[in-house]
């Protein structure tokens, strides 16, 4: 549709500011339009190319790539018969060795064959037996030991699925199950300091739907005593930004990936393989500062 009003545009291909008389006008010129135009085909033509190449290395026959030493990654997940996302993953953690040759990877023979030299046999795995339950909390105990009211009780049961059973009128909670859901709970003996909601609400003048807000956000530390919710108040206030945090012990993921250039994947077979402590705060998960730093620190001669 044409319009009356010239409009400033910046060509999509040379970069230059133009009037256009059209909103759809993307190009300054025709020889632009027609240079972007050979440029999209080139690109749709080398992209056809390479699904093709892909399919047909994929459909290859199996008897022609087991003559082969040497293998591309779609011809390697043909070969052992599993995904290129596989055999990626292999490569990102080292199970498999690759090279780069003149910007295509390839893989040996060699290196797949010593893949299955070198693992350990298949283990068939038996089905666990069932440890009986003998240890039990009754109701009483649970809410005296924790804290909370007898419909809580019987919410986190249901929803979590802790073993309960009947006797003589009484309930009886399995004390296993009880002690790992609210032990988890349970507030930091370290954290002495606390805000109640009231008190947030009075100091802040805040809504309870922002308090829950930036405490979720920040994972500020809570603990709760019946019904009632308080906050740390030294996690809090940081959030706020009215005290300054001490020296964080642990990175979050995405600063351990950005600072040490390495995908998630890599990043947490490091922390598995090298046994880096981590933590969950919140719903974050969190890695320790001076492992990661003393297991990627510049080699040092004395």
């Amino acid at each position: 549709m044409s319009s009356n009003i010239d409009i400033q545009k910046k060509c999509k291909w040379c970069g230059e500011i133009f009037t256009a008389h059209k909103m759809s006008t993307a190009y300054c010129s025709h020889k632009c339009a027609n240079l972007a135009y050979k440029e999209r085909v080139r690109k749709e033509r080398i992209s056809a190319y390479q699904k093709e190449l892909s399919f047909k290395e994929y459909n290859e026959p199996l008897k022609d790539l087991e003559q082969r030493e040497f293998f591309a990654p779609t011809a390697a997940a043909k070969l052992l018969g599993i995904s290129r996302a596989t055999i990626y993953r292999y490569l990102a953690d080292e199970t498999i060795k690759a090279v780069q040759f003149k910007g295509k990877t390839l893989i040996r023979r060699k290196d797949i064959d010593m893949l299955f030299e070198s693992s350990a046999t298949y283990n068939k795995r038996l089905p666990q037996e069932k440890v009986p339950i003998t240890e039990f909390y009754t109701t009483a105990e649970v809410k005296e030991k924790y804290n909370v009211v007898d419909s809580w009780i019987f919410v986190v049961a249901k929803k979590h699925n802790i073993p309960r059973t009947f006797n003589r009128g009484k309930t009886y909670w399995s004390k296993k199950h009880i002690d790992n859901y609210f032990g988890k709970k349970a507030a930091d003996p370290e954290i002495t300091e606390w805000y109640s909601v009231q008190e947030i609400q009075d100091k802040f003048g805040m809504s309870l739907a922002a308090i829950y807000t930036l405490a979720s956000k920040n994972a500020v530390p809570k603990k709760k005593e019946g019904i009632m919710v308080s906050y740390s108040k030294k996690h809090f206030d940081i959030a706020k930004g009215i005290a300054q945090p001490d020296e964080p012990q642990y990175y979050t993921v995405a600063e351990a990936m950005a600072k040490f250039n390495l995908t998630r994947d890599q990043l947490y077979h490091y922390a598995k393989y090298h046994n880096i402590p981590r933590v969950k705060v919140g719903k974050y998960v969190k890695i320790s500062r001076p492992e990661l730093d003393k297991l990627f620190e510049a080699p040092k001669i004395e």
